[in-house]
């Protein structure tokens, strides 16, 4: 399913999260402006819980990124989905790493909730855009202008002098780019000149980095400089004042701090760095802290409202709501803001709000409307085990919209606004313990209360080879096609049955393949069937696993019975087992066995 992700035009960033403020936290850095240390006003240490999604500058989830939360760790699942629970964080403060070879590091900051904290971010590749080598002073540019002139003297990590050459790493984040916000990284938080807080309107960012030949990181030797050209999209240019200051973001800590400025040239500001991270032209502006907690007419939380919150000063931000119906950030001081609630396809404008001189809280109504209904949605999730999925999430899709919610103890609660045309929406659901997922369901409104009652996912692919056991859980999808590819001798009107770990883009330890040339429905599929390799698709099944590209793991000599033991209706499972002796390509003779338990999806 793919994730529906408001877009927004802008003049900058305001950062707003689904989050909210512990009473009694003194937020206003400004009442300790001499402190040493920025951080010491981001209040106690707490606990709170995290579920986020890490992507690719495509939007396709990236498995197996390390994400880390204070001491807390874990990995992304199939789906790009991690959960920390219990994460040590800060009351005002929490920031959130993601690590992965072939990407440059990537974070978020947010202010954390009581609540589950849902994160969004998207990685930028370590793509070597030039290279250079020490001693020689070269100029690196991107095709929109975007450039780093470097003077030729570099530093290992160590501090020691690098001889050799030079890869550089650089990508422009552009403000008129919807997915700025999910690219950069913390966010748009800042430690001036003087120490004390400021929010930022960024007029542009390079990040920047730079490797040596076996991959080490390299920095600008002492007393080195460089000059860096930001390209202003033209939206911003009649804003863009002439000189601007410049923040380098500070990966140790999650926030940015002010160092030099930057001057506009022919539409780019142009400034000098002496060290390499990501690099910020912003404006400053005092900050509050704002939270909006949307209720229906009736005082029920609204879960999953995008909110768009607009200044006429400093430009559009969105944020969408949590369980609890909360989503807080920082907001301008003395702007009147206005807000607008985007319900799927349906947009209800509201009141504006403010100025606000200090941190506050507000309370929005979305009054009752014939076109609009409040939906309360409950449901029980087990495992394998029929057991209470401990660790999991479920994606629910409405209007256009989705949205992710933390299973907690194998239940979930949640509130939700559609359009009233509306009748369905979809749920699928992961057990983050066990690397279970279950197809999509379509679950009809049953207003005012949808019980979906109880789920079970327990899907996988099981085999040996030579008595070795392999498993494969993530990413299994089926498919039932009709042919009519007579050109290809297959017979007129056969019925293809396919259940593969998402083929061609797995590693190939990870990939299997299972496809049915049947000449018989869909449904009356039940039966044991011969091997099949394309020579004879009459009522014939092949097999593809562990190889280039899920292929070519065997030689054609082979022979094999499949048992379709079990077709089930839809959400029900499609269950098979196969006996498979083949030779390899050095001519080796192997012997495997398996099982597939797999639900039927609704398209079939």
């Amino acid at each position: 399913m793919k994730i529906i992700k408001t877009c927004f035009a802008m003049l900058f960033i305001l950062f707003f999260t689904s989050c909210e403020l512990d009473d009694g936290i003194n937020t206003s850095q400004n009442q300790n402006p001499n402190s040493t240390t920025f951080s010491e006003n981001f209040g106690n240490e707490i606990s709170r819980d995290f579920l986020g999604t890490i992507v690719d500058l495509n939007g396709s989830p990236i498995e197996n990124a390390m994400v880390s939360i204070g001491s807390s760790s874990t990995t992304t699942d199939s789906q790009g989905i991690f959960i920390i629970n219990d994460a040590t964080v800060n009351q005002r403060f929490g920031y959130i790493k993601a690590e992965k070879m072939g990407y440059i590091h990537a974070s978020r900051a947010v202010v954390p909730t009581e609540g589950t904290n849902k994160i969004r971010i998207m990685m930028l590749p370590e793509t070597v855009v030039g290279t250079t080598s020490s001693g020689t002073q070269e100029t690196i540019s991107l095709s929109n202008g975007a450039s780093v002139a470097l003077d030729g003297d570099y530093i290992k990590p160590d501090g020691t002098v690098y001889d050799g050459n030079v890869n550089i790493i650089m990508h422009h984040l552009d403000p008129a780019d919807d997915n700025m916000e999910d690219q950069m990284p913390g966010m748009l938080y800042a430690s001036n000149a003087q120490n004390e807080e400021r929010m930022l309107q960024t007029f542009g960012m390079l990040a920047i980095e730079l490797r040596g030949e076996n991959g080490e990181d390299l920095n600008l030797a002492e007393n080195s400089s460089a000059e860096i050209k930001v390209p202003l999209d033209e939206s911003l240019v009649a804003n863009a004042p002439n000189t601007i200051p410049l923040w380098y973001f500070d990966e140790t800590n999650g926030y940015w701090i002010e160092e030099g400025e930057a001057t506009l040239v022919d539409n780019q500001y142009v400034g000098t760095v002496t060290h390499f991270s990501f690099w910020n032209c912003d404006i400053p502006a005092e900050a509050v802290n704002l939270c909006i907690t949307v209720v229906d007419a009736d005082g029920n939380d609204l879960n999953g409202v995008s909110l768009d919150i607009t200044s006429l000063g400093f430009g559009t931000t969105n944020g969408i709501t949590n369980h609890k119906g909360e989503v807080c950030g920082l907001v301008p001081a003395n702007e009147i803001l206005d807000v607008n609630a985007n319900l799927g396809v349906c947009t209800q404008s509201i009141n504006s709000i403010g100025p606000f001189l200090e941190d506050a809280s507000v309370t929005i109504v979305i009054n009752e409307n014939p076109d609009f209904a409040t939906e309360t949605v409950i449901g029980n999730f087990n495992g394998c085990d029929e057991q209470s999925i401990a660790n999991g999430y479920v994606l629910i899709g409405t209007g256009g919209n989705s949205f992710y919610e933390t299973i907690i103890d194998g239940y979930i609660e949640t509130t939700v606004v559609r359009c009233t045309n509306e009748e369905n929406f979809t749920i699928q659901f992961f057990d983050s313990d066990n690397g279970q997922e279950s197809g999509v369901t379509i679950i009809p409104y049953t207003s005012p209360v949808t019980d979906i009652g109880n789920l079970s996912v327990c899907e996988y692919i099981e085999y040996t080879i030579d008595g070795t056991e392999h498993f494969t859980f993530n990413n299994i999808q089926i498919a039932e096609l009709e042919y009519n590819l007579d050109d290809q001798s297959f017979p007129i009107e056969t019925y293809l049955i396919q259940i593969e770990t998402a083929y061609g883009n797995f590693p190939e330890e990870d990939c299997f393949r299972l496809i049915g040339i049947l000449t018989q429905d869909f449904n009356t599929l039940v039966g044991s069937y011969d091997y099949w390799y394309f020579q004879d698709p009459n009522d014939n099944m092949g097999i593809t696993f562990n190889g280039d590209d899920c292929g070519h793991a065997m030689t054609l000599d082979n022979t094999a019975l499949f048992n379709i033991n079990s077709i089930g209706e839809v959400g029900e499972y499609i269950d098979i087992t196969f006996e498979l002796d083949y030779f390899d390509f050095n001519g080796q003779p192997h012997t495997m066995e398996g099982s597939i338990h797999v639900l039927r999806d609704p398209n079939l």
